[in-house]
């Protein structure tokens, strides 16, 4: 027969239960409280981490220099100069071969229409050239009557535009001077901070610096192997525009999920529309298959060595933040799990209590004072 239920246990394991979900409770509201005030200053914040992601790529130039003599506003000067002139580049690197072929492309265009209207026509669909324009016209109809929802769709559109743009341009400005006096802002915070903050808090902001540059490098090879790998396929099959697929292929690695969807869709619509459907299907094969290595073996293995996850906390944070957030969340989920990680290991090391000394075989605890033998 077992032993009844202590009481006074029961009592205190209660308490004891109740005190904890209090305590957790009490945290998920300050997280609450804390996001909401984030939401709301999102169009300060969002700069403010794209020029943080930006310096991190930025700033070994930079510091090269300074250590070379020059002085800080040079030195930032020069470099964001340089970026900008980088990213013009890459944008005329898309821009110019798109507008040279642009003739080629809508011919191309144009014989694919073709193409699929005729398959259309032939058997097993055999559709009529009457049920074609049937089909078009009620089309045509359709978006008349969508007038309105189309407006406001495209001036939705312009209106991301115009934001965007005004995120690049103060992102860059807020480089600018990241590069500038960013050394300074770990000692201007220990001054700033009292008692034992002045030291927790520039350790885990240095850490936590140095994982977010960690995380970025690793994208960036990513973007790499993303790159070169879709853009020797795209070369060994013809496909033209092959310099620029590659550019926006390394370019949309920095967004998780939707960026690889969408450099990948463009890559198959050129395919498609200037050496036919079986070449595009060849092209869709290749971009899945290096997606494929790029999510589940390149990404995980690359990043979990430079942030110090796991390969599946990474992929459990980009579907949290890509459900929680789009793209956007997305983008942040790993760094932000990362510095979730920088701090729980700073709390860790600061709540371990310290080793006991080992003794030694005779007894006494290693680097002991020899004990007092009284005369």
């Amino acid at each position: 027969m077992s032993a009844p239920l202590s009481s006074a246990r029961s009592r205190a394991a209660l308490r004891g239960s109740a005190r904890v979900s209090g305590e957790l409770l009490l945290v998920l509201v300050m997280l609450t409280v804390a996001l909401w005030v984030l939401g709301r200053m999102w169009s300060v914040v969002w700069p403010l981490t794209v020029a943080l992601f930006l310096t991190t790529l930025t700033w070994p130039p930079t510091r090269f220099l300074r250590r070379r003599g020059w002085r800080p506003a040079a030195a930032a000067s020069l470099v964001t100069l340089l970026f900008v002139l980088v990213v013009l580049g890459i944008l005329a690197l898309i821009a110019v071969p798109v507008a040279s072929q642009s003739g080629e492309l809508t011919d191309g265009v144009v014989a694919g229409m073709q193409r699929v209207r005729e398959w259309a026509e032939g058997p097993p669909l055999n559709i009529g050239d009457e049920q074609i324009a049937g089909a078009f016209d009620a089309a045509v109809d359709r978006v008349q009557s969508s007038v309105g929802s189309v407006v406001g769709t495209v001036a939705s559109g312009v209106g991301t535009v115009v934001d965007g743009v005004v995120t690049a341009v103060l992102a860059v400005f807020l480089m600018f001077f990241f590069l500038k006096d960013g050394p300074r802002f770990l000692p201007w915070l220990t001054r700033q901070l009292p008692g034992r903050f002045a030291t927790d808090v520039p350790i885990v902001a240095l850490r936590g610096w140095e994982t977010l540059g960690a995380f970025v490098r690793s994208q960036a090879l990513v973007g790499v192997l993303d790159a070169v790998f879709i853009g020797l396929g795209l070369w060994i099959l013809g496909v033209p525009l092959v310099l620029p697929l590659a550019v926006l292929t390394f370019v949309s690695a920095f967004v998780p999920i939707v960026g690889a969807l969408f450099a990948g869709f463009v890559a198959v619509l050129i395919a498609l529309v200037s050496n036919g459907p079986t070449d595009a299907l060849v092209v869709l094969a290749i971009i899945v298959v290096v997606q494929q290595l790029e999510g589940n073996v390149f990404q995980p293995m690359i990043q979990s060595r430079g942030l110090g996850l796991h390969a599946a906390v990474i992929l459990l944070a980009v579907t949290l933040g890509g459900s929680l957030a789009g793209i956007v969340g997305s983008l942040l989920a790993v760094p932000v799990a990362a510095l979730i990680g920088v701090v729980w290991n700073y709390v860790r090391e600061q709540l371990t209590e310290p080793e006991a000394p080992q003794e030694e075989e005779g007894g006494e605890p290693e680097g002991a004072p020899a004990p007092v033998v009284a005369g």
